[in-house]
């Protein structure tokens, strides 16, 4: 069966730092896929506001998730603290990729993940152009 790899860029734009609660665990008394996502999702909302941007307001664009990728690679326990290192890859005319690469407090591997980010329109309902702006900032900041 092949597996899902994710490879981790060498430049990082943001880390954030999350605790896995209880209501993060499954049935395995373990950090749970779904909460995995969730946790992906808030990192991502703090990469965004570090650079004064949203899912909704991307320097006027808004943003639609196209995919996401999770390698698992190690477990996640109430009252771990993850590091969530995250960076945008793969830059093109309608969006980019986030990586994310989950560490706990210990320094051991969680994860690794990888969301595609597209710009979108939700009032015309169609992709839109990923913005100058963002571009260069995202490229400044590598």
């Amino acid at each position: 069966m092949a597996r899902v790899k994710v490879d981790i860029p060498g430049h990082v734009h943001f880390e954030a730092v999350i605790p896995v609660r209880v209501t993060d665990l499954n049935y395995g008394n373990h950090l749970g896929n779904d909460a995995l996502l969730s946790i992906m999702h808030e990192a991502r909302m703090q990469l965004l506001a570090h650079f004064r941007w949203s899912e909704l307001n991307l320097a006027g664009a808004s943003m639609i998730m196209a995919d996401v990728a999770i390698e698992y690679k190690g477990e996640g326990f109430y009252g771990d603290i993850l590091h969530v290192k995250l960076a945008f890859n793969d830059l093109n005319k309608y969006g980019f990729d986030i990586t994310y690469h989950i560490t706990n407090q210990d320094g051991k591997e969680v994860a690794r993940a990888k969301t595609g980010m597209l710009c979108f329109n939700y009032k015309e309902r169609k992709l839109t152009s990923l913005p100058a702006e963002v571009k260069e900032k995202i490229e400044t900041n590598a």
